[in-house]
């Protein structure tokens, strides 16, 4: 689980749609099922996208330890402990 994603979703989340609906507008797409249809794939690809950015932050600070991922035991991890 990694928790700086989960924060970064409602960043990208709302880039990202607000990029698609800009993109379909831009093309001259003004029915509703296009606008719809681009905010539901901005909102289905906000997290695969705030995850991939927060694991290249990740790896781009010399602090932070990539191995420690591969030590989590559970899916949801404990509040009190580190991020991972």
């Amino acid at each position: 689980m990694d928790r700086l994603s989960i924060v970064l979703t409602l960043v990208v989340g709302s880039a990202l749609t607000g990029s698609l609906i800009i993109a379909v507008l831009s093309l001259g797409w003004y029915s509703w099922p296009a606008i719809g249809g681009a905010a539901a794939t901005g909102f289905l690809l906000s997290w695969p996208a705030s995850y991939l950015i927060s694991r290249r932050i990740k790896r781009q600070d010399p602090a932070w330890d990539e191995t420690r991922v591969d030590n989590v035991e559970g899916v949801i991890p404990d509040p009190s402990s580190k991020e991972v």
